[in-house]
């Protein structure tokens, strides 16, 4: 059976939003944009995306990475991002998806996610998507956390875990800090350890 793995770039105060660019996300006027960057975290997370051979994305997540990788040549990430598997949980994308290797989970997407994990001998990683992880959270379908908390607070944003969100009791399984400060804490679900 297939893990679902949330990885996901916070900072101090749980704000997710717009991480990778100025311009990645402007809801709600946030201003903050490109807050992970400088600190360059994903590039020393070393074997916490090993075992994935399978992406899952919101819609939001998946049509910024698509606006993006594809079209970057000269770059290891790009090759390996169009030959992985990517699951889109949309209500609004229809198939054909653009990007290759790309395929739209019909119906509920926790529903959907439920079945695949039961039948997948895959990890599935789920990079942002923080309307989708808090989904999936609210049916105890994530298996693993990996939080990448960078030495930040900025006051506003998008939240990973909002007010008003699922109850998820943690145990820490691993961590590690890199040379910028930002702390990669590994959690699973309490029960499961």
């Amino acid at each position: 059976m297939g893990k679902i793995v949330a990885f996901v770039n916070l900072t101090l105060d749980g704000v997710m939003q717009g991480p990778a660019g100025l311009d990645e996300d402007r809801r709600d006027g946030f201003k903050h944009g490109g807050w992970g960057a400088p600190y360059d975290a994903m590039a020393q997370t070393g074997d916490s995306k090993s075992n994935t051979n399978a992406l899952l994305l919101g819609r939001r997540t998946y049509e910024q990475f698509y606006s993006v990788w594809p079209h970057r040549t000269n770059n290891p990430y790009t090759e390996v991002l169009n030959n992985t598997q990517k699951y889109v949980a949309s209500t609004t994308l229809q198939e054909p998806l653009p990007w290759v290797n790309s395929t739209l989970l019909k119906g509920d997407a926790a529903e959907a996610m439920s079945a695949l994990k039961q039948e997948a001998d895959k990890d599935f990683l789920i990079m942002g998507s923080g309307v989708l992880i808090q989904s999936l959270m609210q049916r105890n379908l994530i298996d693993e956390y990996v939080l990448l908390i960078h030495p930040l607070v900025l006051g506003s944003g998008r939240h990973l875990f909002p007010d008003g969100g699922s109850f998820a009791q943690l145990q820490l399984i691993k961590t590690k800090t890199t040379s910028s400060g930002v702390i990669i804490a590994t959690y699973q679900p309490a029960s499961d350890v």
